[in-house]
């Protein structure tokens, strides 16, 4: 195993007949973020809780910080802060409180957790709100928190579960500059997401379903493997644009993205597409429909994978 932030090889769990996660394979290095995209069930948490420790794999290894988590079960927790998909703190307890327990049980003494405690608190911007009950706070104050929480014993690794899920767009923002300061301090960020915003924002992507990783690579890398496959189509009706796009044999898929219409094409088909469905759609009284090649997005690309699964794992960018 090398000294990386996080390594994973072969990692395998059943629960039953559901093979929750299925032969995962990842690398997430210091100072970086890498983000797991995937549906409800596709087994992003189940991978958190076998990276943190709390399930044991069926099969397969992983290092955190260069310990084996089977073999040196204790020096690789001590190097992680996990943050969970639920608030998970005690809501009786104070926001000082918390983080002494947790700062406790990670074995800091006091002399040590009482200035952590009040450095953690200021950079999560929460000191103002030290003697407030967990319960009291809002949806993303909870989430800062937690974040605290997690890097109370400053951990090497950071494992957050849908840390911005269910807050406004203002706290995801305030998180993410968090997070971008960590990784100027070195810690290796494993996050999942639902949010393709914020995964363009990592420097790699996983995207996982049925507990499998499909594709992985930098945003760059995953959306240039559709380059020219992806149309915009705009001015009728999307129903009517859709059926219509359905109709010719290289059109593979049609989705709705806002008021446009994205075709997925195959490769080399997308002059002819255009050129015939422009026809098409004139046909059908709509007149000068606008039709052109754009730049794929990470949405894109995962409903592309998704309509036909395969393992890719696109190289490192050169850049």
């Amino acid at each position: 195993m090398t000294d990386t932030g996080i390594q994973a090889t072969g990692l395998s769990r059943r629960f039953g007949s559901l093979q929750a996660v299925d032969g995962l394979s990842l690398r997430v290095d210091p100072g970086s973020i890498y983000a797991l995209v995937g549906p409800d069930g596709a087994g992003k948490t189940t991978t958190m809780r076998l990276l943190c420790g709390a399930l044991r794999a069926d099969s397969g290894e992983v290092s955190l910080a260069g310990h084996d988590l089977r073999r040196h079960l204790e020096q690789a927790r001590a190097a992680i802060g996990y943050l969970p998909q639920r608030f998970s703190l005690y809501g009786e307890l104070t926001v000082r409180e918390n983080l002494r327990f947790f700062a406790e049980v990670r074995g800091l003494p006091l002399a040590e957790w009482e200035p952590r405690s009040r450095e953690v608190l200021d950079f999560v911007g929460l000191a103002e709100f030290a003697d407030r009950r967990a319960e009291a706070l809002s949806g993303g104050m909870k989430q800062k928190l937690g974040l605290a929480a997690a890097m109370v014993h400053r951990p090497l690794i950071l494992l957050l579960d849908e840390p911005t899920g269910g807050v406004d767009p203002v706290t995801r923002q305030s998180f993410w500059q968090l997070l971008i300061h960590l990784l100027r301090q070195g810690v290796a960020v494993l996050l999942s997401t639902p949010y393709m915003d914020e995964a363009s924002r990592c420097g790699r992507v996983g995207f996982m379903n049925r507990g499998k990783l499909l594709a992985e690579g930098s945003p760059a890398e995953l959306t240039r493997a559709m380059h020219d496959r992806v149309i915009e189509v705009s001015g009728g009706p999307r129903r009517v644009v859709e059926a219509a796009a359905r109709r010719h044999s290289a059109v593979e898929d049609a989705q709705s993205f806002g008021e446009h219409v994205h075709l997925h094409v195959r490769a080399g088909s997308a002059g002819e597409v255009m050129a015939w469905l422009g026809k098409e759609l004139q046909g059908l009284g709509i007149q000068q429909p606008s039709l052109r090649t754009i730049t794929a997005n990470l949405e894109d690309v995962f409903i592309d994978l998704l309509r036909e699964p395969r393992a890719v794992s696109l190289p490192e960018s050169s850049s």
